[in-house]
Order: structure tokens, then C-alpha cells, then sequence
């Protein structure tokens, strides 16, 4: 046989060919990346959410107050503090004219406050006639900056 014949029948040496897939330091730079994105978006992100949840507060604690005086107005009196805010949802006994409280309530359902407690009411108030509010992100009295209590008074 010549030599090109057998060049032709014997196998040939593989190449290597570059192998598909990423490096270690390649992987690392992309996590190091998605950190950094991760960080900056929090940083960023984290101050809007809580003002949010002050500003959700404040709503809510307005709300409330508009159907504290609303049941004022038809009832001839506030609800007392024993009553509390469950006399907007439905007909506290004892009312002196039970046929003037509006049918459905004042409100449909008593909302939480952005941090998942109830919002408290006082007759009369300290701070007014009546006082509304929410004891913030602490959920107990009192507080700074954000476990700062959130009323009808601020």
C-alpha cells in the first residue's frame, strides 16, 4: 500500500477541541455581579418600603377617623373605648337609637396596620376628642423614626 492509503485507514489523532462551558473565574465575576445589583437594589428598595408602610398607616388612620365622626354624626355620640373601632362594622349594644346605625357599618372590615396589629382608639382622647392610631413597626406605645405611633394627632 502506498502512504496515502494508509493515511486514509489508520485513525487520526483527535484534536481537542475547546470544551463548552464556563470557567471558575468566569462563574465568580457573575455572582460577584448579581451581589453587587442585589446590594444596590436594597439599598434603594428597603427606605421606599417602610415609608410606604407609614404613609399606609396615615391612610388607614384617616379612613378610620372620617368613620369615627361619620358614626358621631348619625349616632349622636362617638363609641366608647370599651366599644372600640369594631363599633364601625357593627351595632354596638347599648345604642341609644339603634335604628340610626347605618346599614353595612361605617367601614366594611377593620384593616390591620402595615405591620399586622389592630389599629387602637381612645374616647375621649388624649390628644383630641378621640384619639386613633397605630403603634408602628414596634407595635408597642411610644417610639422613634420608624416604631414612631401613628395617630389622627400627627
Amino acid at each position: 500500500m502506498t502512504d496515502s492509503v494508509q493515511d486514509q485507514t489508520r485513525p487520526r489523532p483527535r484534536r481537542r477541541r475547546a470544551e463548552a462551558g464556563f470557567t471558575l473565574v468566569e462563574v465568580m465575576v457573575v455572582i460577584v455581579i448579581i451581589g453587587l445589583l442585589a446590594t444596590v437594589v436594597m439599598i434603594n428598595v428597603l427606605p421606599s418600603q417602610d415609608r410606604a408602610m407609614k404613609e399606609k398607616a396615615r391612610a388607614d388612620v384617616a379612613v378610620l377617623e372620617q368613620a369615627v365622626e361619620t358614626f358621631r354624626l348619625e349616632n349622636l355620640s362617638f363609641p366608647t373605648s370599651e366599644q372600640g373601632l369594631q363599633a364601625l362594622v357593627s351595632p354596638p349594644p347599648g345604642l341609644s337609637r339603634p335604628d340610626r346605625y347605618r346599614d353595612g357599618g361605617y367601614v366594611r372590615r377593620l384593616p390591620q396596620d402595615p405591620w399586622g396589629n389592630p389599629y387602637q382608639y381612645r374616647y375621649p382622647g388624649e390628644h383630641g376628642r378621640f384619639d386613633v392610631w397605630s403603634f408602628g413597626a414596634d407595635g408597642r406605645q411610644g417610639g422613634e423614626g420608624d416604631d414612631a405611633d401613628i395617630g389622627n394627632w400627627s
